[in-house]
């Protein structure tokens, strides 16, 4: 079994937010493998389902962001669960839009939800970092994690989300190299097509007709 959680903040005027794109991607993941319906449980929302031959269960803190990891911690605790038996998505403001990374372990790299699960639970359990983007600006960073996606992010945002939907049983499997990969290669930009190859006209490969006159070589 694996307990699979989005970090995010609970309530409507939040539900865009950058910062909750861990919601948006177990929403998502629930939705297309066809998980039960959500229901209030271990301080959050929760919904069960397989992934292959995986039980899954899917949890959404409600704890606000700070207070992710008591959540974890009591349904890991009920389930028995080892750290690294926890998947954890969320926002990554030191990734390009768009990408994704995964890691088993590390440190919480100043994001307030991953600190709070390091202390509940340890830091043996598997990041999913969805990035988001930087502001520039250090000073910035709170605002824009806070705000919501832009109408010019929804094309990397949904190819994003539907990628790692539908190749999650390779993480859940343990191959994280594959998930990565194919979550790259089906997020990547379309190729520019190639310019159209300049079409032949009469005349461009030496038309005998058009030849200047050359004499008949006896300098006359």
């Amino acid at each position: 079994m694996h307990l699979l959680v989005g970090l995010g903040n609970p309530g409507r005027e939040y539900a865009y937010n950058r910062h909750n794109i861990g919601f948006m991607a177990l929403d998502e993941i629930v939705r297309r493998h066809g998980f039960s319906a959500w229901r209030r449980r271990f301080q959050g929302q929760t919904a069960e389902g397989r992934i292959g031959s995986e039980r899954i269960l899917a949890l959404k803190p409600e704890t606000y962001m700070n207070e992710s990891g008591r959540a974890v911690r009591e349904a890991a605790k009920f389930f028995k669960l080892e750290p690294d038996e926890v998947i954890v998505i969320y926002d990554e403001i030191d990734l390009a839009p768009g990408k994704l990374k995964v890691k088993l372990g590390g440190g919480a790299a100043g994001h307030n939800g991953i600190r709070s699960i390091d202390s509940h639970l340890g830091n043996g359990f598997w990041r999913v970092r969805l990035g988001v983007g930087h502001p520039g600006d250090k000073g910035r960073v709170h605002g824009h994690v806070l705000k919501d996606f832009k109408k010019s992010d929804q094309e990397w945002l949904e190819k994003l989300l539907d990628a790692l939907s539908d190749e999650l049983p390779l993480l859940i499997e343990g191959d994280e190299g594959s998930f990565m990969s194919r979550v790259a290669y089906l997020t990547q930009p379309p190729k520019p097509p190639k310019p159209p190859k300049p079409k032949k006209t009469e005349g461009t490969e030496g038309d005998a007709g058009d030849a200047p006159d050359a004499g008949d070589g006896n300098g006359l």
